[in-house]
C-alpha cells in the first residue's frame, strides 16, 4: 500500500494529467513564459525566511530531515526565486516570466484533493511592479481554466505594503482583542506573530467573529489604493469577471499588494483550485536585488479531479498497425518489421504469446488499432500479407518480398 497522502497516478489517470499539463505548456508559451525546473531538496532557512516562520506550513506541515537542516520543497516559489537569484537571471534579461510544473511536499491531513505529496503549476513573473501584469495574470489563469471546461469564480483582495500594513495591523489588533475569548487558539496565537491570518481562519465560531472586522482595502496608502485600482482596471478591460474579497490575505508571510484566488464550488465546500499574488520584498529578503514579482500556482490534483467529475474522457493514442504473425517463422518476421515500422514513426502493437488470429483480432480491437497486418505462415512463403482497415473492413494485399524498410515505406503510404 502507498503511503497515506502519497497517491500513484495509473495509466487511466495519466491521460487528465497531460491534459491539464499540455493545456498548460500552450497557454504559458502564448504569454511568453519560459520553464524552469528546481531540486525537490532546499535548505529549510530559504522556506523559513520566505514563507514566514509563523506560518502553519513552516510550523507545522513541512517535511524536513533535521540532521541535515534541508527540506523537501512545501511550494515553489522560494525554490524558483533562489534559482534565480543564484543564477543571475535579472541580469540575462530584466523581467523574467517563468512557470514551473511538479510535485510539493506538506505533512497535513489528507483529503479530498489535498495530498502529502501534490503537484502544481507554478507561474511567476519578476521585475516589473505594473498592474497589468497583475491583472493579465489573473486573466491568463482564467483563461487556462476556461479551456478545461472548469468554471471557478475568481475572488482578489489587497494586502497593502510595509508603509500601510503597519496602521492596519493596529486597527486590527484593537478589533481583535474585544474578541480574543470567543477566537480558537490557533487564532489568538496568530494575533500576536500575524493578526492578518484571523481573517482566514476556517473554523466557523472564529469566522462569526471577524465578519465585521475592518477591511485593509479602506486603509490603503495612495500608492496601493492607486495599485489596487489600476489590477480591477486592468481586468474590466480583458472582461475578466471577479468580485472583491476583504479576508482574503493567503497562508505566505511574503505576500504584498494584490492577492487572488480562483475558486470552485464543485468539491463539497468552497476550495480554491488556484492562488498566488504579488511579493515585492521577497527577492531581496533572499539576498537578491531589489526587485518586484508576482505568482500564482494551481493545483493539478484538483483540476484532474474536478475534469473526472465531469467524466471528461480522453481518447489513447490510437495504434497506428497492429501486426499480427501467425506460426513460429511469421511471428519471427513480424518481430522484426515491428521494430521497422516503429523507427519509421508508426505506433505498432502485436502478439507475443503465440495466440490464434481470433484472438489478435480481438488484441487490435481493444488497442482501437485503425490496422491490422496479417501474416502467417503461407503468406511469408508467398511474399505477401494482407492489411485490413478496422474501421471500413476493407483488405488488400502488401508485398514483402523486400526487405523491411520498403515495406515500412509502402505501409506508411496505405496507414495514412
Amino acid at each position: 500500500m502507498a503511503l497515506n497522502g502519497f497517491k500513484d497516478i495509473v495509466p487511466s489517470e495519466v491521460e487528465l494529467w497531460r491534459k491539464v499539463e499540455n493545456t498548460g505548456r500552450d497557454i504559458f508559451s502564448r504569454f511568453n513564459f519560459s520553464e524552469i525546473r528546481m531540486p525537490i531538496l532546499e535548505k529549510t532557512e530559504l522556506f523559513a525566511r520566505s514563507i514566514g516562520e509563523a506560518t502553519d506550513i513552516v510550523e507545522k506541515e513541512m517535511y524536513t530531515f533535521v540532521d541535515k537542516q534541508i527540506t523537501m520543497r512545501p511550494e515553489a516559489t522560494a525554490s524558483l526565486l533562489r534559482a534565480y537569484i543564484q543564477h543571475g537571471l535579472y541580469v540575462q534579461k530584466p523581467v523574467q516570466r517563468l512557470f514551473t510544473i511538479g510535485p510539493m511536499f506538506r505533512h497535513e491531513r489528507p483529503q479530498k484533493g489535498r495530498l502529502r505529496q501534490f503537484h502544481q503549476m507554478d507561474i511567476e513573473v519578476l521585475g516589473t511592479p505594473n498592474p497589468r501584469v497583475d491583472a493579465e495574470l489573473m486573466a491568463m489563469g482564467a483563461m487556462l481554466l476556461e479551456e478545461l471546461g472548469i468554471p471557478v469564480s475568481l475572488e482578489m483582495n489587497s494586502l497593502g505594503c510595509p508603509v500601510c500594513r503597519p496602521g492596519f495591523r493596529e486597527i486590527l489588533l484593537t478589533f481583535i482583542a474585544d474578541r480574543k475569548n470567543e477566537l480558537c487558539d490557533d487564532c489568538n496565537r496568530r494575533s500576536t506573530t500575524n493578526p492578518l491570518r484571523v481573517l482566514d481562519c476556517k473554523n466557523p465560531k472564529c469566522r462569526e467573529q471577524v465578519e465585521e472586522a475592518p477591511s485593509i482595502q479602506k486603509h490603503l496608502c495612495n500608492d496601493c489604493d492607486d495599485h489596487f485600482a489600476s489590477v480591477q482596471k486592468g481586468l474590466d478591460s480583458l472582461n475578466v469577471q471577479y468580485s472583491l474579497n476583504k479576508f482574503m490575505v493567503r497562508g505566505l508571510d511574503y505576500y504584498t499588494r494584490t492577492t487572488f484566488e480562483f475558486i470552485t464550488s464543485d468539491l463539497g465546500a468552497q476550495a480554491a483550485v488556484g492562488a498566488g499574488g504579488r511579493y515585492d520584498g521577497l527577492v531581496e529578503k533572499l539576498g537578491g536585488p531589489k526587485v518586484p514579482g508576482i505568482g500564482f500556482a494551481l493545483g493539478m490534483e484538483r483540476l484532474v479531479l474536478l475534469l473526472q467529475q465531469q467524466e471528461v474522457k480522453i481518447d489513447s493514442a490510437k495504434v497506428d498497425l497492429f501486426v499480427a504473425g501467425l506460426g513460429e517463422k511469421a511471428s519471427e518476421f513480424a518481430f522484426s518489421l515491428a521494430h521497422t515500422l516503429r523507427q519509421n514513426s508508426l505506433n505498432i502493437a502485436m502478439d507475443y504469446e503465440g495466440r490464434s488470429l481470433k484472438s489478435q483480432m480481438k488484441q487490435a480491437n481493444k488497442l482501437n488499432a485503425r490496422f491490422v497486418l496479417i501474416i502467417g505462415e503461407n503468406e511469408l512463403e508467398q511474399g505477401h500479407a494482407v492489411l485490413k482497415n478496422m474501421q471500413t473492413q476493407e483488405q488488400q494485399d502488401i508485398e514483402i518480398h523486400s526487405d523491411n524498410k520498403e515495406i515500412a515505406s509502402s505501409l506508411l503510404l496505405r496507414c495514412q
